[in-house]
């Protein structure tokens, strides 16, 4: 896989899941922008690191939740590098996978559900909505929107999050039918519970075993397993892959 020369966005990237693919496409050659909203620190080390892995990364603060951040941002790439090939869509709305306190159905208010399809869903909007007249000028770019294998198997119903990412996931699917005849690609990675990351560090230990013990792999994902899938997607190797789903969660969901 050699993607020298590439510029790739990756929203959400100063640390989880997000640093591990920028420092996989850093690794593969491509220009990574590492995308953050407050971590300062945190970026500038991930940007330290793809350097180092041999490739060359640009740390840019946005509010991908909020339409005139994502406009400058992406203006702000174009200027610089002239172009955008991949977007991962990786950011979202902060949560805590701790099944003990989520909030039961009747508990959740709208505002609650807002917060997620804010985070997951409109983050991904207006980056996509920023990204594709260079991509159609282009006649070609490839979006990885990151969703969840909840939507298909909800073992813990964290109902404003999962219906969030279900909504994400049925935007990729009509983007990659609109978009498809521009030489634009739009797929999906659904990991499972991925640890450690901040977001599953107060997850209990009874449910990370439920959870591998129905997992044919044995174990749960660790945030570099969720890079090579992201990779393949936003290559050439997958240039015939559009409005496809994988699920990185050890076999857990099969479909």
């Amino acid at each position: 896989m050699n993607l020298n020369g590439k510029i790739a966005l990756v929203t959400g990237a100063s640390r989880g899941i997000g640093a591990e693919i920028a420092k996989g496409f850093a690794k593969q050659g491509a220009f990574v922008i590492v995308n953050y909203l407050q971590n300062d620190a945190a970026a500038d080390e991930v940007v330290g690191a793809c350097q180092m892995l041999g490739g060359d990364a640009w740390a840019v603060k946005a509010d991908v939740s909020n339409e005139d951040d994502v406009n400058r941002m992406i203006s702000d790439i174009l200027l610089e590098l002239g172009r955008i090939d991949i977007v991962v869509n990786n950011a979202f709305r902060a949560y805590s996978f701790n099944p003990e306190q989520r909030k039961l159905a009747w508990e959740l208010k709208w505002d609650d559900y807002q917060a997620q399809l804010d985070g997951a869903l409109r983050s991904a909007y207006y980056v996509t909505q920023a990204v594709t007249p260079v991509m159609k000028k282009q006649c070609s770019g490839s979006i990885v929107n990151i969703v969840t294998n909840l939507i298909a198997r909800p073992i813990v119903p964290y109902l404003d999050y999962t219906t969030a990412k279900g909504a994400l996931l049925s935007y990729s699917r009509n983007l990659a039918v609109e978009l498809g005849a521009l030489g634009i690609r739009v797929n999906c990675v659904a990991p499972g519970l991925v640890f450690p990351t901040d977001a599953s560090k107060h997850t209990k230990e009874d449910v990370k075993d439920l959870i591998i013990s129905q997992t044919p792999l044995g174990r749960l994902a660790q945030p570099q397993d969720v890079v090579g899938p992201v990779l393949f997607l936003a290559s050439s190797l997958a240039d015939f892959v559009t409005g496809q789903t994988i699920h990185v969660d050890g076999g857990f969901v099969m479909a």
